[in-house]
């Protein structure tokens, strides 16, 4: 499954104000993996920063001046998130800039482009109602090491909610087998009937078994604790 990690640092905080992005920044994923592409630009917003952004991302008014326009890259980035899912922090937020910009560009809202999209604050808010669930708690929680982040980034904060991303969801993959067959020459599916074939019990070396310990102390820790195999007698 490909997946495209995104995040976007912005003037202000409202589009239908006139706020624009200045930073994009993506990371895909495949098979819950990084595979080291990216796609990441400042960008020109015509119009300053409000004072509480700066100190948000830090990104100067003067830095943009030079910058492309988002009308100058929003083919490439559309090529690059096409047929996606989509993973994003705070979703609505930076979609709604996104759609903001792409309507300008005359092109179809983001929800058009991908296959989905999710919002991992919604998702952290389902397994950890009542508590903080920034990007940063998160990374805290977890035991992403964001000891990078002085200031918001789009590229930097896409990577790091990678990482969150996972964690957020391990243990949750469907497990999908499909049924044992193979074809005839004509392409009809043969059924295989795998009871006739002895099995072999491989059984787990010592430092296996470590291994696994420490994936089930990693998925307890991530859940907060409500994991239940551990009340169950081995």
């Amino acid at each position: 499954m490909r997946q495209i990690v995104l995040d976007t640092e912005t003037t202000g905080l409202s589009a239908e104000a006139g706020d624009r992005i200045i930073e994009i920044g993506c990371v895909e994923l495949f098979n819950r993996k990084l595979t080291g592409r990216t796609f990441h630009y400042y960008l020109n917003p015509e119009r300053e920063s409000h004072e509480d952004a700066l100190k948000v991302h830090g990104i100067s008014n003067e830095f943009l001046l030079d910058k492309p326009k988002f009308f100058e890259i929003f083919e490439e980035f559309l090529e690059f998130v096409r047929d996606a899912e989509l993973i994003i922090h705070n979703a609505s937020f930076d979609v709604g800039f996104i759609d903001k910009e792409l309507s300008s560009c005359g092109a179809l809202p983001l929800q058009k482009h991908v296959v989905k999209i999710l919002d991992t604050l919604a998702m952290a808010k389902e397994i950890y109602p009542g508590k903080r669930n920034s990007l940063d708690a998160l990374c805290d929680r977890l035991g992403v090491n964001n000891s990078a982040r002085t200031l918001h980034g789009a590229l930097l904060d896409a990577e790091l909610l990678a990482d969150v991303y996972v964690f957020l969801t391990r243990g949750q993959n469907a497990l999908m087998m499909e049924d044992s067959q193979t074809h005839d020459s004509a392409g009809n599916s043969i059924k295989i009937d795998l009871s006739v074939f002895p099995l072999s019990i491989v059984m787990p070396e010592a430092e296996e078994l470590l291994a696994h310990e420490q994936v089930l102390a990693d998925i307890d820790k991530a859940s907060n604790g409500k994991t239940i195999w551990r009340s169950f007698a081995v």
